[in-house]
C-alpha cells in the first residue's frame, strides 16, 4: 500500500514491505562491476554502538550533505540504516518524492514508493527531538513497518508533523543543507505533484563512527 505526502500532515511513504518475503536475496550490478544486495531475509542484528557517535556522508548527484545519526534515541533504526549503508544498499536510488518546503523522500530500490529492503522493524518513538526543517526521519506506511525509505525535513510546513508524530526521528543534518534544500527546489510533476521531473540519485553513503 502506498501512501501519499499532503500537507494536509500526510506524509509519503511508501512501501509494500513484508518481513521475511522471499528465500534469496535479490542482487543488481553495482557502480564498481560487482553484485550488491537489494533484499534481505531479515533485520541486521545490532552492530552499531549507542555510547559512539555516527555521521552518514551522503553524496547525490546534486552535491553532497552529512547526516547526524540519534544512535542513542533511535538505535534499531539508526543500526539499520549503518547496516544497509555498509552494504551499499543505497548507492544509485533515487529521490523519488519531493513535496516543495515540506520533505524530499528516498531510500527505495524500486523508485515506485513501494520498495523495500525485505524485512521491517518497529517504530522508535517518543524521543526528545521535534519535526521540523532539517530533521531525517523513517517513512512507513503504518505503524512498526520501517524499512529503508526516509525522509528529510525542507520547509517549514514539516513543523506540522509533530502534530501526528508518527515518523521514527533517527538523525539531523549537520553540514550541506543548502544540497538538501537544491533538491527540495526541483521541479516535480505527476498525478500528486510531488514527482522529481529531473533524476536525482545518491551515489554512495560513507558511515563515520567515533
Amino acid at each position: 500500500m502506498k501512501k501519499w505526502v499532503r500537507a494536509a500532515l500526510i506524509l509519503t511513504t511508501a512501501a509494500a514491505m513484508s518481513a521475511g518475503c522471499g528465500t534469496q536475496p535479490a542482487q543488481e550490478q553495482g557502480s564498481g562491476g560487482g553484485e550488491r544486495q537489494t533484499s534481505f531475509d531479515k533485520a541486521p542484528e545490532m552492530q552499531i554502538d549507542e555510547a559512539k557517535s555516527y555521521e552518514a556522508v551522503v553524496k547525490t548527484s546534486k552535491g553532497e550533505f552529512t547526516i547526524e545519526l540519534f544512535a542513542k534515541d533511535a538505535p534499531v533504526t539508526v543500526n539499520s540504516f549503518v547496516f544497509l549503508s555498509r552494504q551499499k544498499y543505497y548507492e544509485g536510488i533515487v529521490f523519488h518524492r519531493i513535496v516543495p518546503d515540506y520533505i524530499i523522500q528516498t531510500g527505495d530500490p524500486t523508485g515506485t514508493g513501494r520498495g523495500g529492503p525485505g524485512y521491517s522493524f518497529e517504530d522508535e518513538l517518543g524521543g526528545p527531538h521535534e519535526y521540523g526543517p532539517g530533521i531525517v526521519a523513517m517513512a512507513n506506511a503504518g505503524a512498526n513497518t520501517n524499512g529503508s525509505q526516509f525522509f528529510i525535513c525542507t520547509g517549514e510546513w514539516s513543523k506540522k508533523l509533530n502534530e501526528i508524530p508518527n515518523y521514527t526521528i533517527f538523525g539531523r543534518i549537520k553540514d550541506g543543507m543548502d544540497t538538501v534544500l537544491a533538491i527540495g527546489a526541483t521541479p516535480v510533476g505527476g498525478m500528486n505533484n510531488d514527482t522529481p521531473q529531473e533524476k536525482i540519485t545518491i551515489e554512495s553513503i560513507t558511515i563515520h563512527e567515533s
